[in-house]
């Protein structure tokens, strides 16, 4: 993908495991970032279903909505995105919920993503 808008002015999408760390134990950290009261949600648990999903569309990004689902867990929702140089935005596009769904003729968003904690990997250095 090009760099378009603001995408790619941060530097390479690779981040080494030792600034990642850094950046989890900073946001841990992080006084009020708690939703509700609720315990902090470290990180988000995306089956692959979930990222083929969304990125199966003409899309130049997809874009993450944080929210809290039926279940009262907070999740990502993903929506592809597509770049529109006029207004050098990334405009949201929703593909169309299959016939015989109960999504059809609706707008979807992907999500079935799993907050961590008490998902995640105990044993991970990103929980260091």
């Amino acid at each position: 993908m090009s760099e378009k808008g603001n995408l790619g002015k941060l530097g390479s999408v690779e981040v080494p495991l030792s600034e990642g760390k850094k950046w989890a134990q900073k946001y841990k950290k992080a006084p009020g970032l708690e939703e509700d009261g609720k315990n902090k949600v470290d990180a988000y648990l995306i089956p692959l279903t979930t990222l083929r999903l969304v990125l199966d569309q003409d899309i130049d990004a997809v874009r993450a909505y944080k929210g809290i689902n039926n279940a009262g867990q907070q999740v990502l929702m993903f929506v592809g995105t597509k770049y529109d140089p006029e207004t050098n935005i990334y405009r949201d596009v929703f593909k169309v919920g299959a016939e015989g769904t109960e999504n059809a003729g609706d707008g979807v968003v992907y999500d079935m993503t799993e907050p961590c904690p008490p998902n995640g990997d105990p044993n991970s250095p990103m929980n260091s």
